[in-house]
C-alpha cells in the first residue's frame, strides 16, 4: 500500500517516483491524504480555465468538436478539463465517452480530476469503460486503472468481470486502490458472479511471479472477513499443498509476514486445518512467533495462534517455547490481547503442549501482572477493563498450575 500511494503521489506531481522515497516514512494512509489533497489543489487551480471552456460545451455539438480536440489538444488537457466540465454536462460526458477514441480516451485517464469520476460514476455506460479498462490493461498502466475502482457501481464491476479477461491486470490494478471497502465490494462480485472468476484468478496467482503474489496479498488482505474467509476456501481448493507452502515462504521472505497474518486470521476452520497441516507450518511456526513480539495489533496475533492451534503437538510445543521467549511487555499485555480478541482457546492450546517450566514461566509472569499498579496496567491494555483483566488472569494462572 505504501509503494502504491508513494507512486501515485508521483505520478500526481510529475516527478520520479525515487524523489519520495524518503516520504515512506508517512505510511500509506498519510501519503494517500497527501496525494489526494495535492490532486484537489492542482485541479483547483484550473478551475478558471475549465469554466471558460464548459461555456462552449452547449454551443458546439460534439460531433463537430471531438474530432478536432483528439487531433489537437494534447491528453494531459482534455483529461484534467474533462471532469470538471462532465460534472457540469453529464449528458454531454456519457455521449463524448461513447464517440472518443479508446486509444485517445487511456490517454487521457491519467490525468482525470479523481473527484469527478465519482460523481460521473452512476452514469457512465458500461461498454467504453470496459474498452477502456481493456486498454489500460493492454498498457499495463494498472497506476491509472487502480484507483477508479473506489468510484465503480456495482453495474460496472460486473461488467469488468465479464468483460476484462486480464487476471493479472486487475490484480495489480486492485493493489493501487486504497480503499479496502471497495476493494471487498469488488472481490464479493468476483465470488458471486455467474462467470466463477476467482478460481482461474487464484490460479494466476499461484502460478504467477513474486511481484504479482505480493499484489494479490495486498489486495486480499484488506478485505472484509467475509471475503477473506470465502477466497481462502477456493484458495485451498485450488491450490496444492506445496503451493501453498510457496506462497507462505514468498510472502516471509519479501517481509510481507504482517499482511499474510491478517490474511490468515481470517480463513474459515476448514481452511485453517488444512493449513496447521501443511508441513511448511512446522517450518515457520517460530518465524510467525517472532514477527508479533512486540506487537499489539489483534489481527496478527489471531493470524498467529488460529493456525498454531490446530497442529501438532510438536509444533505446538516449539511455538509455546518461542512465545514464552518474547520480551515481557508482550507477554503481560497477551492476555489483554486474547481476552479483547476471543483468543483465549487458541492461546491455551498452544501453551498446553509445552513443558511445565514453560508454562510455569508464563504463569509467573501473569501473576506479577496481578499485582501491576492499575494505572501502569490500564496503559499497558489499552481498552481493557483491569476488572475483566484480574479476573481472567486469575483463572489462566489456576489453569497453569
Amino acid at each position: 500500500m505504501t509503494r502504491a500511494q508513494l507512486v501515485l503521489l508521483a505520478r500526481t506531481l510529475h516527478v520520479p517516483v525515487e524523489r519520495l522515497a524518503h516520504l515512506d516514512k508517512l505510511g500509506p494512509h498519510r501519503l494517500h491524504e497527501l496525494q489526494q489533497r495535492m490532486a484537489g489543489r492542482l485541479f483547483d487551480q484550473h478551475n478558471p480555465v475549465f469554466e471558460r471552456i464548459a461555456k462552449l460545451v452547449p454551443l458546439i455539438p460534439l460531433s463537430i468538436s471531438l474530432p478536432i480536440v483528439q487531433k489537437l489538444v494534447p491528453p494531459s488537457m482534455t483529461g484534467r478539463a474533462a471532469g470538471a466540465i462532465g460534472v457540469q454536462y453529464p449528458a454531454k460526458a456519457v455521449e463524448a465517452l461513447l464517440r472518443l477514441d479508446v486509444g485517445y480516451a487511456a490517454d487521457c485517464a491519467p490525468y482525470l480530476d479523481p473527484r469527478t469520476v465519482g460523481q460521473l460514476a452512476d452514469d457512465a455506460p458500461a461498454a467504453p469503460v470496459v474498452a477502456i479498462v481493456n486498454e489500460l490493461m493492454n498498457r499495463r498502466d494498472y497506476i491509472t486503472a487502480g484507483p477508479f475502482l473506489a468510484y465503480a457501481t456495482p453495474e460496472l464491476v460486473r461488467a469488468v468481470e465479464e468483460g476484462v479477461p486480464d487476471d493479472e491486470g486487475l490484480i495489480r490494478s486492485a493493489a493501487y486502490a486504497y480503499s479496502g471497502e471497495s476493494i471487498s465490494a469488488v472481490v464479493r462480485q468476483l465470488l458471486a458472479g455467474t462467470s466463477q472468476r476467482l478460481p482461474r484468478l487464484l490460479g494466476t496467482v499461484i502460478n504467477g511471479s513474486k511481484e504479482l503474489r505480493l499484489a494479490a496479498l495486498s489486495v486480499f488482505a484488506r478485505c472484509t472477513p467475509d471475503v477473506i474467509a470465502a477466497v481462502g476456501d477456493i484458495l485451498f481448493e485450488v491450490a496444492p499443498p506445496s503451493a501453498i507452502a510457496d506462497l507462505l515462504t514468498t510472502y516471509i521472505a519479501a517481509d510481507a509476514t504482517t499482511d499474510m497474518l491478517r490474511f490468515l486470521g481470517h480463513l474459515s476452520p476448514n481452511a485453517l486445518t488444512r493449513l496447521a497441516l501443511n508441513p511448511v507450518l512446522s517450518e515457520v511456526a517460530e518465524t510467525l512467533v517472532d514477527a508479533v513480539d512486540g506487537s499489539s495489533d489483534v489481527a496478527s496475533w489471531r493470524g498467529v495462534l488460529e493456525p498454531l492451534a490446530r497442529t501438532p503437538a510438536e509444533v505446538r510445543r516449539r511455538a509455546g517455547l518461542c512465545l514464552a521467549q518474547l520480551d515481557t511487555p508482550t507477554l503481560l499485555t497477551l492476555p489483554a490481547l486474547a481476552q479483547a480478541a476471543r483468543l483465549w482457546p487458541p492461546l491455551l492450546w498452544v501453551l498446553s503442549a509445552t513443558d511445565v517450566d514453560v508454562q510455569a514461566h508464563i504463569g509467573e509472569l501473569w501473576a506479577t501482572a496481578t499485582r501491576l499498579d492499575p494505572e501502569v496496567l490500564e496503559r499497558r491494555i489499552a481498552d481493557q477493563r483491569l476488572e475483566s483483566l484480574l479476573t481472567t488472569l486469575t483463572t489462566t494462572v489456576r489453569f497453569l498450575r
